[in-house]
């Protein structure tokens, strides 16, 4: 219980500037309905509620499976057995996705029916599956680098969005934000770490990241493609008209079986898929086994009523909200519409996942907090942007998505690699349910009552939008973070230890503390002096670094560092500092001290 304490404090600390800002809007300006207004209170309650027990079972069964799941891809040898796994956990995870199935459903009602919702679900899963079977191959072969893999995958984008119509693009980045959902993306995250455990070496920060960002390139590439070869290129059909539901509990219990049955379908795939492969393969014991059901109940549990609380207490009140303030000031739909992708964005589930995995893999090198602000001020910016669009219909979707897109590649070259992954994945875990509900309410709120503005097509465009906001914000903090740790490197002095000091004969503990990265080499250059092995730690900081704070933002970083422990004879030793201190890219701060000092004889006899 006290995990679950944990997540809900830390739900409250996201979901309490959503309902403030919801609460000083319905005092002001915007006139709700007293059902509608108690529907979203309850709505608020189950969130957090349901989002911390989500959030629990994630720990106990999403990482546990990721993690098999990774040791059965890893060890693969063959590749075609390679692709074939990507491809069919790819396949699988989004094909039964909710988001989905609903986008579908939206374009065959806007193609005028002539794409059908489940052709639309079996390409775009296809795609995912094709990009993940490449995007796992790519991890466990280190080739090409992240940056360029992606890249190489953009720039087929920017080619295909030359021959489809703006409506497509908008479709095709907001069926992106579809496949990455609740379940999906914490799935694909542990998988992710899981490979990048197993493989090890020095780029094992940087592989940790980055397969959600791979799986939100599949679902555009996809739609792309059907659009040039179907000539699909406009919306023909008009908007289901707006019925905001009636009452309190009867909305609220005509929603819990659909999500329900909505949930269960995402879990299906995955669940299943684990229990053959542990019947044939893992054949894990019984108390981990039970942990991982246990987890999977609560991860439905929370799951089904995070949802319930969205679509039951919030899409009323977003499509309220958006046409309201749009009626009052059309300016003032543009601050609102910032400050409300700043808040709402902290509510995605994912988002939490992808925080919890950060703090993880770097040890708190990269503050989660860092990632979350710029995360924050990016999908505030982009929906922002949005409401700009949609108050003046001169501006074009593609004047923010594809110069924004080629920027962000451009800096994924100059940004920290660990950062590239990162922002990528956040594109995906940025447009999660809480986007696809309450923003898009709000967004096609406003413009059912602006006349200039397309309820379809502005609505559609507000998801690509912010799945391209922090891939964007957090390469340019990954570059800014890059500048600042390797000025901080410059900084540091010559190795501390002198090898002629070193007593030939005695066995010594030698400590190497260098950059992240660093570390691998170093044991390289050890075991070509004579060192026989060596064992590598991870920290941040140390004796001359000094801590660097981003402005404005109020976050303290400390470089991280490397330290690796080397237990020697004296001539080894002499022989291993000499190389370190001879080595012509190697920053190496050497300490030495006896190695019996840092041990104690224990005498077993009474």
């Amino acid at each position: 219980m006290d995990v679950l304490f944990e997540k809900g404090k830390e739900v409250i600390r996201t979901l309490l500037p959503v309902v403030i800002l919801v609460l000083l809007l319905t005092l002001t300006i915007v006139d709700v309905q007293t059902d509608i207004f108690i529907r979203f209170i309850i709505g608020s309650v189950m969130l957090l509620v349901g989002l911390s027990i989500f959030l629990w079972g994630i720990d106990l069964s999403m990482n546990a499976i990721g993690e098999l799941m990774a040791g059965e891809v890893a060890t693969s040898k063959r590749l075609i057995k390679i692709l074939i796994l990507g491809f069919l956990l790819g396949f699988l995870i989004t094909v039964a996705e909710p988001d989905l199935l609903i986008l579908g459903s939206q374009i065959e009602t806007a193609s005028g029916h002539s794409l059908g919702a489940l052709f639309i679900v079996y390409v775009v899963s296809t795609g995912v599956g094709l990009t993940v079977a490449f995007g796992l191959l790519r991890l466990l072969r280190g080739k090409p680098r992240f940056n360029v893999f992606m890249a190489i995958i953009y720039a087929i984008i920017l080619v295909m969005a030359i021959f489809v119509s703006e409506e497509f693009l908008a479709i095709a980045v907001d069926a992106s934000g579809a496949t990455t959902g609740a379940l999906t993306t914490p799935f694909a995250l542990a998988l992710t770490l899981g490979l990048s455990t197993i493989k090890g070496g020095k780029d094992a920060e940087e592989n940790a990241f980055g397969l959600v960002g791979v799986m939100s390139a599949g679902p555009i590439l996809a739609i792309l493609f059907m659009s040039i070869v179907t000539g699909q290129k406009h919306i023909y059909s008009a908007p289901d008209a707006f019925i905001p539901a009636v009452g309190v509990i009867a909305p609220i219990l005509k929603t819990l079986p659909v999500t329900f049955i909505d949930s269960l379908l995402a879990l299906i795939p995955i669940a299943t898929l684990f229990f053959i492969l542990n019947i044939a393969k893992f054949r894990v014991s019984k108390a981990k086994l039970l942990s991982i059901i246990g987890g999977l109940f609560l991860t439905l549990t929370g799951l089904v009523l995070f949802l319930g609380g969205v679509h039951s207490g919030f899409l009323d009140m977003g499509r309220i909200i958006g046409s309201q303030v749009a009626l009052f000031d059309q300016r003032l739909l543009i601050a609102v519409g910032f400050v409300l992708g700043m808040i709402v964005v902290l509510m995605e589930p994912a988002v939490h996942v992808l925080g919890q995995q950060i703090e993880e893999v770097t040890g708190g090198h990269i503050p989660v907090r860092l990632i979350r602000i710029t995360l924050s001020i990016g999908v505030a910016i982009a929906i922002a942007l949005s409401m700009v669009r949609i108050v003046f219909p001169s501006v074009h979707l593609w004047y923010f998505l594809i110069p924004g897109f080629i920027i962000a590649v451009i800096l994924s070259f100059f940004s920290d690699p660990v950062f590239v992954g990162i922002a990528y994945d956040a594109g995906g875990v940025a447009s999660g349910p809480m986007t696809a509900t309450f923003v898009l309410a709000f967004a096609q709120g406003a413009a059912s009552v602006i006349p200039t503005a397309d309820v379809m097509s502005d609505g559609f465009g507000v998801i690509a939008l912010v799945a391209m906001a922090p891939v964007l914000s957090l390469n340019l903090l990954g570059t800014f973070f890059k500048r600042k740790v390797e000025a901080a490197q410059r900084e540091e002095r010559a190795p501390a230890v002198e090898p002629a000091t070193l007593p030939i004969s005695e066995q010594v503990c030698l400590f190497v503390d260098v950059a992240r990265g660093d570390g691998d080499e170093v044991v390289r250059v050890a075991r070509e002096s004579g060192a026989q092995g060596a064992t590598i730690l991870h920290g941040r900081g140390g004796e001359i670094d000094q801590a660097f704070r981003f402005p404005l933002l109020g976050v303290e970083v400390l470089p991280e560092r490397e330290l690796i422990l080397l237990v020697l004879t004296g001539s080894v030793a002499v022989a291993v500092a000499e190389a370190l201190r001879a080595h012509p890219e190697l920053k190496a701060r050497l300490h030495r001290a006896p190695a019996k000092a840092l041990m104690k004889d224990y005498n077993t006899e009474e």
